[in-house]
């Protein structure tokens, strides 16, 4: 199975970089950035691709956000507390937030969504998403490629010594995701102090 998804990556590496890069990404500018190592993908190429499949998949969520209120709805049932801290962090940082959007776990769908539903400019925000995007594929990519070897020794390690792997992997998670929850409720307690206060 393992060498099937490599030898996949090697003979349809660029589309499966650019349709990953639009529904997740960071996985996937680790591999480019591997399979650039070892010259399997230009680098070059591949951070223009996986760019523009970020690029392309946060321009949907943005047009979602601005023509398909029925969708919205329905998200905004779910993701009440996510679409609130979307828009005070849109409110506080404005435009330099769509360069930053994808670094912020749970948040990555719902920002260019919420920035959809606000009469922000379609063209300037395609504009700096587009920056952010090739910024965001070459911050990833670069390092991986650099590194990889070390990389690569190290998931062979990793896949040697699995029942050590997967505790530090599970609790690296962990931390991820209770440091962006920290991150959460600052900002609405933030919003909490200020309404106290006025």
């Amino acid at each position: 199975m393992e060498a099937f998804f490599i030898e996949l990556l090697k003979e349809y590496g660029y589309i499966i970089l650019f349709i990953w890069c639009m529904l997740e990404g960071e996985m996937a500018l680790i591999m480019a950035g591997i399979l650039a190592h070892t010259t399997h993908m230009n680098v070059a190429l591949a951070i223009f691709i996986a760019g523009l499949g970020g690029f392309a998949g946060d321009q949907v969520y943005f047009y979602i956000g601005r023509y398909n209120k029925k969708y919205i709805t329905k998200k905004l049932h779910t993701q009440r507390r996510k679409f609130a801290i979307a828009h005070l962090l849109m409110k506080k940082y404005g435009s330099p937030i769509i360069f930053i959007q994808r670094y912020l776990y749970g948040l990555r769908t719902i920002l260019p969504i919420s920035i959809g539903l606000t009469r922000y400019d379609a063209k300037k925000f395609a504009l700096i998403n587009l920056i952010s995007a090739w910024a965001w594929a070459a911050i990833t990519i670069i390092p991986a490629y650099i590194l990889g070897e070390h990389i690569l020794t190290l998931l062979a390690k990793a896949k040697e010594h699995w029942y050590v792997a997967i505790p530090i992997a599970v609790c690296f998670l962990g931390s991820v995701i209770y440091a962006f929850k920290r991150f959460e409720n600052n900002v609405l307690n933030k919003k909490k102090d200020i309404r106290k206060k006025s």
